[in-house]
């Protein structure tokens, strides 16, 4: 049973991990991310698109990751203690996950909160799929991050591209 409120919304808690992108504030719900790395070393892959930091080691296996500040900002991440790799799950299948890793600063918090907080920004900004919807916060807004949708066709098929084989 989920609670709900006077107005009948449901109020069932989802945890956000929070960061910002310029002095912005962003989220992604928790279940998304399958971990926190910190900033480790990255494998340039050269001739990639600007927003395409590299490849990190996870468990023995490359994963990609995006530079989210030069995605929607145009400048890379500041390099700084809080400045964090999101490991998000693009897909749920459980035999071979897909995972993207998220370069973004300040990721030093968390919000618990009704889903039914965040509601529509209704501005459209076909540049920014991932961007949705919004919730006031004491702090200033804070708006959710899809990451399935961060990706474009093109940048997807280049990062996730099934193997045919090894090099000679």
């Amino acid at each position: 049973m989920t609670a709900r409120d006077q107005t009948g919304r449901d109020q069932t808690k989802t945890l956000f991990l929070l960061f910002q992108l310029g002095a912005d504030r962003y989220a992604l719900a928790a279940d998304s991310v399958g971990e926190v790395l910190p900033l480790v070393t990255i494998k340039a892959l050269p001739g990639s698109p600007p927003a395409v930091a590299g490849l990190i080691d996870y468990r023995g296996s490359p994963v990609p990751v995006i530079d989210l500040n030069i995605l929607a900002l145009g400048q890379p991440a500041r390099r700084r203690l809080s400045t964090r790799i999101l490991l998000t799950r693009l897909e749920a299948d459980a035999e071979r996950p897909r995972w993207l890793g998220l370069i973004v600063e300040q990721a030093t918090g968390t919000t618990r909160r009704p889903i039914s907080d965040f509601a529509p920004s209704d501005v459209g900004n076909d540049a920014a799929p991932y961007l949705g919807s919004v919730a006031p916060d004491p702090d200033g807004m804070i708006q959710w991050i899809d990451p399935t949708r961060l990706l474009s066709a093109e940048i997807r098929d280049m990062l996730f591209r099934e193997p045919r084989g090894e090099a000679a």
